[in-house]
Formats: structure tokens, C-alpha cells, sequence
């Protein structure tokens, strides 16, 4: 399902995402991430195979990113989005997906990883499958 114009103008701008994923136990794992876009993917890049959320995707692909919107609806109540997709994990790439978003998290011109010979670390696809929140993105 691709997102709508709103949508992805909301996540261009450089919301911090939170990402959620599925302990072994059944519970809920959040992640603060950095998050792009590619085609109709959101895209979100991580140096360390250790990381707890990319062990949860390899075993359950099911994942939901929530954004908070910069707007308010009539009645005051903050916009945001929450995106629910499944996940592909692709070795490699990490160093250079970290670098083009830190332009938007961190401000153009930044060098990021800031540590020289990065690990190529693991690139994460999620396909959307259902777009939910308040704000214009929901149809």
C-alpha cells in the first residue's frame, strides 16, 4: 500500500519514528529510529546485528512505526501517523542510508557514522500494509 503525499511529506521532515516489534515473549519492543523513504518502503538503517529489534524482525516480521505530526486538528489534538507493515532485513548498506538521513536528522552537511570504516550493518524494508492516526494521511 503506498502512503499518501501527507504521509510521506511527514516522514521526509524527519520525525523521530518509533518503532515497535515483538519480544519472544509476546510483548512489545520500541525503538526510537532514524527513518527514509525508498519507493513505496520506509526505510530505517542499523550498524549492530545485536540489536534486539532486528532479532525480533528476523523471527516475526511484523512491525508498526509511529510518527508525531508538526500540525493540530480543529480541536487541538496533534496530528501523528502509525504505519503497520512487515519488515525485510538486508545485510549491507547501513553506513550509507545513516549518512543521508542524518542531512535531515542532524542537518545538511553532517558526517555520519562519525567513526571511520563503519560496519556495512543491516538496511530494514517495511512494506506498508495499513496506514492509521490522525491526520491526512488517513482515508
Amino acid at each position: 500500500m503506498p502512503l499518501n503525499d501527507a504521509a510521506r511529506t511527514l516522514i521526509a521532515s524527519g520525525p523521530l519514528g518509533h518503532m515497535v516489534t515483538i519480544n519472544p515473549d509476546g510483548s512489545p519492543q520500541v525503538s526510537v529510529v532514524w527513518v527514509g523513504l525508498d519507493g513505496d518502503d520506509l526505510v530505517t538503517a542499523h550498524l549492530s546485528s545485536r540489536q534486539r529489534k532486528l532479532a525480533n524482525l528476523r523471527r516475526d516480521p511484523r512491525v508498526v512505526l509511529s510518527f508525531e505530526g508538526t500540525a493540530s486538528n480543529p480541536i487541538g489534538m496533534r496530528e501523528y501517523l502509525v504505519v503497520h507493515g512487515e519488515a525485510t532485513i538486508t545485510s549491507g548498506g547501513a553506513p550509507a542510508l545513516l549518512h543521508r538521513l542524518a542531512q535531515t536528522y542532524v542537518g545538511p552537511g553532517t558526517h555520519f557514522p562519525p567513526m571511520r570504516n563503519p560496519p556495512e550493518g543491516f538496511v530494514v524494508h517495511v512494506r506498508v500494509a495499513r496506514v492509521g492516526g490522525l491526520g491526512p494521511w488517513v482515508g
